[in-house]
């Protein structure tokens, strides 16, 4: 995933163990690399729809391993109960329920274009509290991408997952909205994804930091209304979309990826679509998935998904960019 810096003059210097942020991706990667989800370049208006043509240059195998069905962990750090409306326990909920239903559905099927990629998520732990856990700010409220790294490998060490760490899954650190991602959260990126031999033996741990949106609506969410009444979750979970996406076909950097560096997700960063629809509150959404039992659907306005072929979609399956 590449950050934009060209365009947005983006200085992102910070190194962690084993790890370093750049501005793009080379064409072999090199060694691990964090890469960014630059933010949203658009100020204000109905969400951008985004072109149905190719997306040019074409996205291409590096013969890296992809994820056929991966494991999601959530690590939720800082404090998600919380009076402000957003960092909340139907946040978390909102998290769950969308990633539930992402799995399998219509528009993560667009996954499955790439061969070994399933399109499927390994979430049913997500109903019963078996795929999550707790940070209350074991590393601040201040955090670095070396504390990042931290706060996963804590989170294997007392028992997310299998002992060791689970090499087919993504552990993604959720941070509240009073947590600052200090290598560039709301000004460089909303949200990256990288890897690990180090962290947790010498297991290869596939790791994602996202943060809470409501800290900078206008830089990590495509509208300041959601359609789940939680602007700040409801622009978050477009962006661990994106961060699953690529993962799940780039996970160790050396997969899928263009020319320039940019990954399947940053190629319709942005982008939702045609099939908008706009309720009464005056938020958008473009997608109805369903949620964990008792709740039924809930309605999302996520980013759309590049296939195998270079175009971007949000339901793949009836083909509607």
């Amino acid at each position: 995933m590449n950050n934009f810096k060209s365009i947005f003059a983006c200085s992102v210097l910070s190194l962690v163990v084993g790890t370093a942020i750049v501005g793009a991706q080379s064409e072999d990667h090199g060694r691990p690399q964090i890469v960014p989800h630059r933010p949203n370049p658009q100020t204000g208006g109905a969400p951008t729809v985004g072109s149905i043509g190719t997306q040019s240059p074409r996205i291409q195998f590096h013969g890296g391993p992809v994820m056929f069905q991966p494991t999601p962990y959530l690590i939720w750090y800082g404090n998600w109960n919380q009076s402000n409306g957003s960092d909340t326990a139907s946040g978390q909920q909102i998290v769950r329920d969308f990633i539930y239903g992402l799995s399998g559905s219509n528009y993560y099927k667009t996954n499955a274009s790439y061969s070994g990629v399933s399109g499927l998520l390994n979430a049913v732990g997500l109903g019963n509290g078996s795929q999550e856990k707790n940070d209350a700010y074991s590393q601040g409220t201040n955090i670095g991408d070396a504390q990042v790294a931290a706060i996963v490998a804590n989170a294997i060490a007392s028992g997310l997952g299998p002992a060791g760490g689970d090499p087919n899954a993504i552990y993604f650190v959720l941070t509240s909205s009073d947590v600052n991602e200090t290598s560039g959260f709301c000004t460089s990126y909303c949200g990256w994804h990288t890897y690990s031999t180090t962290i947790a033996g010498s297991t290869n741990i596939k790791y994602s930091f996202v943060g809470n949106a409501n800290r900078c609506l206008n830089a990590c969410a495509a509208q300041t209304n959601g359609p789940n009444g939680n602007a700040g979750v409801d622009g978050m979970v477009s962006v661990i979309a994106h961060e699953m996406e690529e993962a799940n076909t780039d996970p160790n950097l050396n997969a899928w990826f263009d020319p320039r560096g940019y990954e399947d997700a940053d190629k319709c960063a942005w982008t939702f679509g045609s099939n908008q629809i706009r309720l009464p509150s005056g938020a958008y959404y473009n997608m109805t998935l369903p949620a964990i039992p008792p709740n039924s659907s809930r309605n999302y306005l996520i980013q759309r998904e590049l296939d195998v072929n270079s175009k971007c979609y949000v339901d793949y399956v009836n083909k509607t960019q």
